[in-house]
Formats: C-alpha cells, sequence, structure tokens
C-alpha cells in the first residue's frame, strides 16, 4: 500500500471504501481528497445525497447546483457547515490566467468555490456546482494507517465523478472503470452473507 514517502499528496484522486471497510460513515462512499499532507487529510464523500434541496438551505446557490439539486453529506465532521465545488471548464486559467472569483483550484478542473461570494461572480464559468454538509477528515499519519490496513483503493478521480447525476451507483462505476482487478470488487454484493 500507499505511505506518505512513496506519495506526496493524494489531493485530487478518490478514496473508495473497500468491501472490508466497515466505518458506516464510509460503507461504499466513494470520497475526494481535497487537501492532504504531512498535517492530515480533508475530502468529501460524493455518494451521499441529503433529501435536502440546495434551495432549502442556501437559495442564492440553488439555480446553479447540479443534478440531483440536494445537499449532499460529505462526511461526519462538521455537518452544520457547509462547502461548494464545482468544475470549471476551460484551461485559460490553467495556463497562468487567474482563476475565476470566487473559486480555488483544487485539481485540474475541480475546485472549491467561496459560498460567501455573490453567485453571479462565477455562474458564468461553473460546469456543475455540488454543495455539501460537512466533510471528512483525518489527523496526521491516519489515513496512511487505513491505506496500509485495506480500507481504502487509491484511484484517480475524472471531473465528472463531482457531478454524477447517479451518485448512488458512483462507488460501482469509478471500481467498474478501472482497468485492473478493481474492476471485478465493482460486482461485490451489498451483503456477502446472501451470496
Amino acid at each position: 500500500m500507499l505511505t506518505m514517502t512513496e506519495v506526496t499528496s493524494l489531493t485530487g484522486r478518490l478514496l473508495v471504501a473497500t468491501p472490508a471497510l466497515a466505518d458506516p460513515n464510509f460503507d461504499r462512499a466513494v470520497v475526494l481528497l481535497l487537501d492532504h499532507d504531512e498535517e492530515g487529510s480533508l475530502g468529501v464523500v460524493l455518494n451521499r445525497p441529503t433529501p435536502v434541496g440546495v434551495g432549502d438551505v442556501l437559495q442564492p446557490w440553488a439555480t446553479l447546483a447540479g443534478s440531483p439539486p440536494v445537499v449532499f453529506q460529505g462526511g461526519p465532521v462538521s455537518l452544520d457547515s457547509a462547502l461548494g465545488l464545482a468544475v470549471v471548464p476551460g484551461e485559460s486559467w490553467d495556463d497562468g490566467g487567474d482563476e475565476p472569483l470566487g473559486w480555488r483550484r483544487v485539481h485540474g478542473a475541480i475546485g472549491l468555490v467561496d459560498l460567501e461570494a455573490p453567485p453571479e461572480l462565477l455562474a458564468a464559468e461553473l460546469g456543475s456546482l455540488r454543495i455539501f454538509a460537512g466533510y471528512s477528515g483525518w489527523g496526521p499519519g491516519q489515513l496512511e494507517a487505513e491505506l496500509v490496513d485495506g480500507a481504502w483503493y487509491v484511484v484517480e478521480s475524472e471531473p465528472g465523478d463531482v457531478s454524477s447525476p447517479d451518485p448512488e451507483r458512483l462507488w460501482r462505476s469509478v471500481l467498474r472503470r478501472q482497468r485492473n482487478e478493481l474492476a471485478m470488487v465493482a460486482t461485490y454484493p451489498d451483503d456477502p452473507s446472501l451470496n
């Protein structure tokens, strides 16, 4: 498995829960890592939609939210806080140009949205927007220990993962697109005792 000496940062990669992961907060979770360094890790679960509409909690951003237009549970930490992730297509800012106001790149075209900024600042730039309540966090060395224990698969993310219109199927679809033995894990039954 990976250690910090082998990989300087997993920022922008996906953590895909293995069937062995016993924590119910992360059962079949797909986590996008927004920050990963020696001080710890922070990410959001991409496949946990809630029944709460974006318009119910952040009305100004409701028209920019992707489908489904609901708040997602980003993880078990700080559930009373909101975090916005958006895909901003185009490479002009990637070649030294200015990033759009109110958006900070995390990885590739994926970035964090300043939810305090007026939505109209970003409206013309956004390809998709997703709002998360809470986040997933790990202290120094904690994620690395979970990787050694086999709790997570680490795979490359794609911009479409953030805005998947069918988030409940994201775990299987991310695994299925892998070009190795992980593709077979996608067929793992929800309850192996029924197999």
